[in-house]
């Protein structure tokens, strides 16, 4: 039974993906979403968090189960250089649980990337493991006073829900690499590293993102 409740969600994150947006489309979601997410000034995420960030992960995640759960998406991934924010990187994610999950949502995440070491992981990782490959915890929110200390975690997480879903979370998800997806946005094989360390020019329509990152 969980096999072909498995089965069944799984094809409605297929049927969800198959119709995703065109490269453009999912940049010009991102900087919307990052948009939206500074304008939450009482449970935003800090300026602090966001200026001392060394990346940014920006993902839509659609989740649907009934008993048995799976989670599927697309965004990007952005990381500081010493010329500014990169161009974006495109990434995945997917993932099923078992538990009391039930109902469906879409999820807006940003994952802010606190350390190096977790840029590196989205760099030189073709996937990467929330919670094992680096720790991740929930960021502080608005004028929380955490905001201005030291990061307790390499990743911090922020979500913004639409729909019903019990024990939602990122918990078990993988976020992989979409090398089609940069390819086809940078008009050639390149890699996530590349991208992130600022070794390729940011294509024109990636400076509406690189406006709503800011400095």
């Amino acid at each position: 039974m969980r096999k072909l409740l498995l089965f069944g969600i799984i094809s409605v994150l297929s049927a969800a993906i198959a119709h995703a947006a065109t490269e453009q489309q999912v940049v010009d979601q991102s900087a919307q979403m990052l948009r939206e997410f500074r304008a939450m000034p009482e449970r935003g995420i800090p300026a602090s968090v966001l200026s001392n960030a060394r990346g940014l992960a920006i993902i839509k995640v659609i989740k649907v189960g009934f008993g048995v759960s799976g989670k599927g998406g697309e965004g990007v991934v952005v990381a500081r250089t010493g010329h500014g924010w990169s161009g974006p990187s495109f990434v995945g994610i997917g993932g099923a649980g078992w538990g009391a999950q039930i109902g469906a949502q879409v999820t807006d995440f940003i994952i802010v990337l606190n350390t190096r070491a977790a840029v590196r992981a989205f760099s030189h990782s073709d996937n990467v493991h929330l919670g094992a490959d680096v720790s991740a915890a929930a960021g502080p929110v608005g004028r929380d006073l955490q905001a201005g200390v030291t990061p307790t975690a390499a990743v911090y997480t922020y979500s913004r829900s639409r729909g019903l879903f019990a024990g939602a979370s990122l918990e078990g998800a993988i976020i992989f690499t979409q090398k089609d997806s940069n390819a086809r946005y940078y008009g050639h094989p390149v890699s996530a590293g590349t991208i992130l360390s600022g070794g390729v020019t940011p294509p024109a329509g990636a400076r509406s993102l690189r406006a709503a990152l800011g400095r």
